[in-house]
């Protein structure tokens, strides 16, 4: 009986190793076909997605007029894990929270908070020698980068590339003045000493110490000195007036958070943008791109002060549900799902979508605007609502140029190599949580899909998700725009 029963562990031992052993041989030795299948099948979509785009173009005779603010900054681009190497800080055994970085303690515990989920962050660095510190070991790495950065111009530097003339309220040296494009005009005061925001990126399955990313992202840490004052809105507005843009563009405004004002300053501040949105034509469209925000009181204000006064707002898939928390009267959502389904999301954009405008249904039409626009963009999917009748066009096409966006951003090139790009967006997805809901196949030869429902209509497209990644930062900013372009 003793003998039967090795016989029969063997038996189960060995059988598991062949049984794994054909498996892999079977992948292997796999045909031709399962593998050039694939192939076609990101083929097919990205020719899709190029011919949606192309469906739409941008006048060249008479190009339309953006004005974006605020900001401005140099970005050092860095390897996150190398650069935490390079100043010896090790790997905690705590990640934590933290609204702002005040030791390399708490930078280490924020870092791994976000590092394992791979979801994006900004934090205020309290400490200056530590962060002057961080940009000294920077500028030592090799492979490190430097660009303009900031919200407000890299949006600017992807509208004049795709064919807008741009009014940009920041505040730079003159030496990065004049790597801008010709089709952007600063509108603010010329600085020695740009503001330096460090940009830690890391790819998809970086390790440090016990940590392993889920995704490509990346951790900003800046400690500004311009940023936070909106320094160039005063010469924005007053080039505002003879400029009348076709779309005012606010973003930026999380370089505010948690800076240690003195009392009363934020407010005046946020009070003065306030009445600058107020003061634009009906004519010009006003969108607000979300950030990263975990103030509190930052947050209540800009729903008070900048939300009501915007047709369209763009934000990412940890900010909906940031924003959406703070509108149920919850606590800031500091993390959330970096890999949500479509139905989540959609269902989180009905809800938001519905909350803004009961807010100004109350408070009465002559009081803000309607939000018409509303725009999510996730690694896997862009999600856009837009109210039906409403000055937004061409949805779909808009929606297919963000999530080629996407992919060219991150890869760092115009050309969109499929050998490059994954898809992970389901090959179906329902259109809400709720049982009983219709569900949407991906259609190769038509993967934007568009659909209407109550007063709006509703576009979803996949993400060619880039493999090989030059750059995170700085996505959202370039596929926001990229969107916008073609509905102005």
């Amino acid at each position: 009986m003793a003998t039967e029963l090795r016989l029969g562990s063997s038996f189960m031992k060995y059988g598991t190793v062949t049984s794994l052993l054909v498996v892999l041989l079977a992948y292997w030795f796999r045909s031709p076909f399962q593998g050039s299948g694939l192939d076609e099948r990101l083929d097919a979509v990205l020719s899709s997605l190029l011919r949606a785009e192309s469906k739409v173009g941008v006048n060249s005779v008479s190009r339309p007029k953006v004005a974006i603010g605020f900001g401005g900054c140099v970005d050092i681009i860095v390897d996150g894990v190398e650069l935490l190497n390079k100043i010896g800080l090790p790997p905690t055994d705590q990640p934590l929270h933290h609204d702002i970085i005040e030791n390399a303690e708490q930078l280490a515990q924020s870092f791994a908070y976000f590092f394992a989920p791979g979801a994006a962050s900004e934090r205020f660095v309290m400490n200056e020698t530590l962060f002057s510190l961080l940009v000294e070991a920077s500028r030592e790495l090799p492979g490190n980068r430097w660009s303009v950065g900031g919200n407000a111009p890299v949006m600017a530097g992807r509208m004049a590339t795709e064919g807008c003339d741009v009014l940009l309220g920041g505040t730079f040296s003159t030496d990065f003045n004049d790597v801008l494009s010709e089709h952007i005009t600063v509108a603010g005061n010329s600085v020695d000493e740009p503001d330096i925001h460090l940009i830690m990126e890391y790819p998809s399955g970086a390790s440090w110490g016990p940590y392993t990313s889920r995704r490509a992202n990346r951790y900003i840490v800046h400690s500004d000195d311009h940023n936070p004052y909106l320094d160039s809105m005063e010469a924005f507005e007053e080039k505002l007036r003879d400029f009348q843009p076709h779309l005012l563009v606010v973003g930026g405004l999380q370089m505010m958070d948690n800076f240690p004002f003195k009392q009363g300053e934020r407010e005046a501040l946020l009070g003065h943008l306030s009445g600058l949105l107020q003061s634009a034509s009906a004519e010009t469209s006003v969108h607000f791109e979300m950030a990263s925000f975990v103030d509190e009181e930052l947050l209540a204000e800009l729903l008070e002060r900048v939300v009501p006064f915007a047709d369209s707002l763009g934000m990412n898939e940890q900010e909906l549900p940031n924003l959406l928390s703070l509108f149920r009267g919850s606590n800031v959502t500091v993390l959330s799902d970096p890999n949500p389904r479509v139905a989540t999301v959609l269902d989180q954009m009905r809800e938001l979508y519905r909350l803004v405008n009961a807010l100004h249904a109350e408070s009465g039409p002559a009081r803000g605007r309607a939000l018409t626009r509303l725009h999510v963009h996730t690694l896997a999917f862009q999600a856009m609502i837009v109210t039906r009748g409403s000055q937004w066009k061409n949805t779909m096409s808009a929606t297919a140029k963000a999530s080629l966006t996407a992919n060219r951003h991150v890869c760092g090139s115009a050309h969109i190599d499929p050998s490059k790009a994954r898809l992970i967006m389901d090959e179906s997805f329902s259109v809400s949580r709720r049982a009983g809901s219709q569900r949407i196949p991906l259609e190769e030869s038509r993967p934007v899909s568009c659909w209407h429902e109550d007063d709006y209509e509703i576009c979803v497209a996949p993400v060619l998700v880039c493999t090989e990644v030059y750059q995170t930062a700085g996505g959202g900013d370039n596929i926001s725009a990229a969107g916008l372009v073609l509905q102005i």
